[in-house]
């Protein structure tokens, strides 16, 4: 392919262009052996042509043509046209005065000597190129110096056929300007055309591309070298006819300007562009630098944009997990008051558009949960909590809800059910379902629930107040030990009651509503005073008094009994402190006190006795701290070490109410008490004739094998006084021997200083006991 100056350059540019380049393109590079050895057979046969044609003319030249002027000619082209030729930089024109060389010799010597000519100028040429570096290959000189020789014998051969067939006489006038410029022009077009076509045929074999494609994008360039040559060559002949030594000095001159001239506007435009390209390739470079930074910002971008989007999908899965924190619970997974409180809110309003959209809401409350926490540890407790919520929603339907409303609590929302006694149906089912035992780390669970049901009414504006009274009869279930209870509004009228009582209760010690009573413990042998047991009481500012038995569970429940039973301590000793200095034989005189199971599980219990102690400044023998039979095996192993850190204080310790719990006997010895205190309805039951007295006996039995006291409270017949004397009771009260009385009367009891004993035994019908509203019995 013409693309280089030393392919234009050696010989006839235009011929020798594609045979003479050793690079082949890449895509066109023959793939089989057959493709190699046709060039290589071709470029035999070019040799030996060419060969052939230099030998031909060499035969046939004139001897009188050879002299001086074609040597100088020759020394010419041999010496001065290889360094001569002008290359436009970065194209494919070259300017050379080869074609000007061959042609001239064409018109003062003869196509003979022109082949001779023609082919040791393009020896020359191929020869200093191949010094340079520019052209390559074993066969290159031999191959381009026989294509010329072929091309410069092709063109003579048409002019002679063209002279001798169309105008006879056109050779030998050729200082007439017309014949001049045809036999240039015959020159000019057969060079152009033998070279142009000889070099695309050859191209064409070595790569197999179309032949037509070759000579138009290769060749058709090269036809401005020949016209240049042709030019030169016109103009020198002319000025050879002159034959004036003037003018042809002058036209030499004038040619070497010209010459110097081009040539340095070759180096300038090449100069010019290659500051162009350095130009461009800095701004190339600049370009792949920006390209560069582009990519790198661009890459960069794309960590970003991809950082950004994890960021976005974390902030995403954030508000997705913030949504369902917002709406369910963590342990459970249920869903918690909110969510319930959304839906629930819902069903209020259609139920209000459509009354047989009838729903039903269940409050379920785990019983004692508190002590899972305390024995097994809140882990445990956690998944105890699971697991119900486990069960709750095993036992409902997909279009029933269960939430988890706080701690040990649960709401349920039931729909699609006909009517109340289905719903209380479900809650019975899962009052059953849920107290199936279970095995957790080891440990063998039961548990069980209160559920209050709510149904629901167009009075309802709010979930708040549904919840509140499936709250209400969830309570209501707890203290009847019932398990389920549906909800009313004589509930509601009760609950308020309670709440009421319950903040006015807060109250009452710093408002001086609470008092104590004191009611006598006798001595059943003699009669004599044992002490007093402390009994409270609430005078309510608009109420008026308040029976025990309604306040004192809701102190319990709500935790005001500590802080009570602390006051009923520091009163009652303070008390009895003054008590015993009316007369020495007080002065064992005890008060017994009642305390709670809350507060026996709360380790400030020694040292609120302590205190209270420490206050009076009475013997500790003196205060008599009574606990109930159930509270006391209600954490059997608490109540031993609280009691026995009691014991060292030195104060006495009673059993109440025994034989009502469930007391083990394995616990009852080891339980640091003093006195065993007979609870009032099995005194109750013994008949005028001591019949049913059986429990009376084995109890006062065991508690005599025990070592122990025994007290009977509830006695209010003469049968009742006369067989616990005779079955050896210790010690006794109730309103036979004395009702409760207020400080101011127990005070004056004291000063009295009477026998508590009834003067005579007698048996009447007003000895037949008193219900227990008629006889106020002290719950506490």
């Amino acid at each position: 392919m013409i693309k280089n100056v030393k392919l234009v350059a050696c010989g006839t540019p235009s011929a020798t262009a594609a045979l003479t380049t050793t690079q082949f393109h890449p895509a066109s590079f023959p793939s089989s052996m057959d493709r190699q050895k046709l060039v290589l057979y071709t470029k035999l046969i070019i040799i030996g042509l060419g060969a052939l044609a230099v030998g031909v003319a060499l035969i046939n030249v004139p001897s009188e043509s050879l002299g001086l002027g074609y040597l100088a000619i020759l020394a010419f082209s041999v010496l001065v046209t290889p360094r001569t030729s002008l290359t436009l930089p970065h194209s494919k024109l070259t300017f050379s005065f080869s074609e000007s060389v061959i042609f001239l010799v064409f018109l003062l010597y003869g196509g003979e000597l022109a082949i001779i000519a023609a082919c040791v100028e393009s020896v020359a040429n191929c020869t200093y190129l191949k010094a340079r570096g520019i052209m390559k290959g074993r066969w290159i000189i031999l191959f381009n110096s026989a294509a010329v020789s072929l091309v410069t014998a092709f063109s003579y051969s048409v002019l002679l056929l063209f002279s001798t067939y169309f105008d006879p006489s056109l050779l030998n006038d050729l200082l007439n300007t017309r014949a001049l410029i045809t036999v240039l022009g015959i020159l000019a077009l057969t060079h152009f055309a033998g070279s142009s076509f000889f070099a695309a045929s050859y191209q064409s074999i070595r790569t197999g591309e179309n032949i037509w494609e070759i000579w138009k994008t290769e060749c058709l360039s090269s036809s401005l070298t020949q016209l240049t040559g042709v030019c030169l060559t016109g103009i020198i002949y002319k000025m050879i006819g002159f034959a004036d030594p003037v003018v042809i000095g002058i036209a030499v001159i004038g040619l070497a300007l010209v010459y110097l001239s081009y040539r340095q506007s070759f180096n300038e435009i090449g100069s010019a562009i290659l500051q162009a390209e350095a130009a461009e390739r800095e701004k190339a470079e600049t370009e792949r630098e920006r390209r560069r930074e582009a990519e790198k910002h661009a890459s960069q971008l794309a960590v970003t944009l991809e950082k950004e989007e994890k960021a976005n999908e974390a902030l995403r899965q954030s508000e997705k997990d913030l949504r369902h924190a917002a709406l369910y619970d963590s342990l459970t997974n249920l869903p918690n008051r909110k969510h319930f409180g959304d839906l629930l809110r819902v069903l209020i309003e259609n139920y209000k558009n459509d009354p047989s959209a009838a729903f039903y809401v269940l409050f379920l409350d785990i019983r004692k949960f508190k002590n899972i926490n305390d024995s097994l540890g809140h882990t445990l407790g956690d998944k105890v909590l699971m697991v119900a919520a486990i069960r709750f929603v095993r036992m409902l339907n997909s279009s029933d809800m269960v939430a988890r409303i706080g701690g040990d609590e649960f709401a349920v929302i039931l729909t699609n059910l006909a009517s109340l006694g289905k719903a209380q149906k479900v809650a019975r089912r899962m009052f059953d379902s849920i107290a199936q035992p279970f095995s957790l780390s080891g440990n063998t669970i039961s548990i069980s629930v209160n559920i209050g049901i709510a149904p629901c009414d167009t009075e309802y504006d709010t979930p708040e107040e549904v919840l509140r009274d499936a709250d209400i009869a969830m309570h209501y279930a707890k203290e009847r030990d019932s398990g389920v209870a549906i909800f009313t509004k004589e509930l509601r009228v009760r609950f308020l009651e309670r709440v009421r009582f319950e903040n006015d209760l807060r109250n009452a010690v710093a408002n001086g509503e609470l008092s104590m009573s004191y009611q006598p413990l006798v001595d059943l042998q003699d009669g004599g005073l044992f002490g007093f047991e402390a009994l409270l009481r609430w005078h309510h500012p608009e109420f008026g008094m308040i029976p025990p038995n309604k306040f004192i569970p809701i102190a319990e429940e709500s935790g005001l009994i500590i802080p009570i039973t602390v006051w009923i301590l520091e009163e009652t000793t303070t008390q009895l402190a003054r008590w015993q200095k009316i007369n020495r034989t007080y002065s064992d005189l005890i008060v017994s006190v009642n305390i709670s199971g809350k507060h026996l599980s709360n380790d400030d219990l020694f040292d609120d006795v302590e205190n209270a102690l420490a206050i009076s400044k009475i013997s500790p023998q003196c205060l008599k701290l009574e606990i109930t039979e159930s509270a006391a095996m209600e954490n059997a192993e608490h109540t031993i070490n609280m009691l026995n850190r009691l014991k060292t204080l030195g104060v006495q310790l009673s059993i109440d109410d025994f034989g009502t719990g469930y007391s083990s006997l394995s616990y009852l010895h080891r339980l640091p008490f003093d006195t065993l205190k007979i609870d009032r309805s099995f005194v109750y039951s013994v008949g005028e004739g001591g019949e049913n007295s059986e429990i009376l006996q084995t109890i006062i039995s065991l508690a005599k094998s025990l070592k122990k006291k025994v007290i009977a409270e509830g006695i209010e017949t003469k049968s009742q006084l006369s067989l616990l004397r005779n079955l050896g009771c210790d010690y006794g009260q109730g309103y036979l021997l004395a009702r409760p009385l207020t400080r101011d009367a127990a005070e004056k009891s004291l000063y009295e200083n009477k026998s508590w004993l009834p003067v005579k035994l007698i048996t009447s019908p007003s000895d037949k006991p008193q219900s227990a509203d008629e006889l106020n019995l002290p719950v506490f």
